[in-house]
């Protein structure tokens, strides 16, 4: 592999097809100069669209993938294309020759074949799908998990705390990220015995790089007083397609009362510096880019709906997390975690 960083992209993934795809990276590459990319999907439809992009054609390796990965397609049908963009993107990355991979393709798709083709890091049972969402505070949150598990017990909600942590402190510059458990109160019993479990095993790991402060409720997200918010895949995944939806609402209610009289207008005109605020703010493209954490090597899904900027925004996320070599953090992170456990069973024996 080249000693320059790069980054494996499924081209064929995404609504908007290979053209938005490779516009993307164009983009992203612009901001990370010393990136090199290889790109996978059908050769002659993106050599065209590198016709657009000289800069971008000048760091990259096309290679012809003869088979795509389609939106309907179940992970296991999927994992069976060998031959397919995003299957090679992820060998890529297994294989060393790519430090991460990109995709805007089917997520349930992306997540078997990176789960069995890279497989969990040492001490994580199971990778989690986290995300960066807007807050009224000076930063995003990282929330996880997303969806990749439904049910999760108090050891795979401690687990997702430490790589949500890792995460932030790379993309938020954090030494300690404040840490919450999303639960249905903010009051010790509450919530399943699970979550309480495992908000007791984070208050005593003290020695983690995290400050744990308790539990956050739904209508917390995007407060601000957290920067990892850990949850089940269920109930995350429920929690951010609620606030996409509540973004979308409220974004057509302005355009609607906006529109609706001369003088709404007006009003508007007056107020277009805020609603341009607002807008850039709700923007899903500005914040594209959930990452499946806890696995040997990174993988980016993008959102199929993203148009040029979200899917620079999600190479810009792979990029960094290369760059800053995540799973070298998340392992370092979990060997404190089992030093702890073993500390925690030594005691108990001797206390028997």
């Amino acid at each position: 592999m080249s000693s320059q960083p790069r980054i494996a992209i499924d081209a064929m993934g995404g609504d908007e097809g290979v053209r938005v795809m490779i516009a993307g990276v164009a983009l992203a590459r612009h901001r990370h100069e010393g990136l090199r990319f290889t790109l996978f999907g059908d050769e002659s439809r993106i050599k065209s669209a590198l016709d657009n992009h000289p800069n971008l054609r000048a760091a990259s390796e096309v290679v012809h993938a003869k088979d795509v990965v389609d939106a309907g397609d179940k992970p296991s049908v999927a994992i069976r294309k060998k031959a397919s963009s995003m299957s090679m993107a992820i060998a890529a990355v297994k294989a060393g020759e790519a430090g991460a991979a990109v995709s805007a393709g089917n997520t349930g798709a992306l997540m078997a074949m990176a789960k069995v083709a890279l497989r969990t890091m040492p001490g994580i049972d199971r990778p989690a799908l986290a995300a960066l969402l807007p807050t009224l505070g000076d930063n995003d949150v990282v929330m996880l998990d997303l969806g990749a598990n439904t049910e999760c017990d108090a050891r795979n909600l401690v687990q997702f705390a430490v790589m949500g942590a890792a995460y932030a402190r790379i993309a938020f510059d954090l030494d300690r990220p404040r840490v919450r458990l999303m639960n249905i109160g903010t009051e010790e019993m509450k919530g399943t015995e699970e979550i309480r479990d495992a908000a007791a095993m984070l208050r005593a790991a003290a020695t983690l790089p995290l400050s744990f402060e308790g539990f956050t409720e739904g209508d917390k997200i995007g407060r601000g007083d957290a920067d990892v918010i850990v949850s089940d895949g269920f109930s995350g995944n429920v929690a951010l397609k609620t606030a996409e939806g509540t973004a979308r609402f409220v974004t057509d209610l302005l355009r609607t009362a906006f529109t609706s009289s001369i003088r709404s207008k007006i009003g508007f005109l007056i107020s277009k510096p805020a609603m341009h605020l607002l807008k850039h703010h709700l923007d899903p493209n500005n914040h594209n880019g959930a990452v499946f954490l806890g696995l040997n090597g990174v993988v980016v899904k993008s959102h199929g709906s993203a148009n040029d900027k979200g899917v620079a925004n999600a190479v810009h996320v792979a990029a960094r997390l290369l760059e800053e070599d995540i799973t070298r953090r998340i392992a370092a992170d979990m060997a404190g975690i089992a030093s702890l456990s073993a500390v925690a069973s030594k005691q108990e024996l001797t206390a028997k």
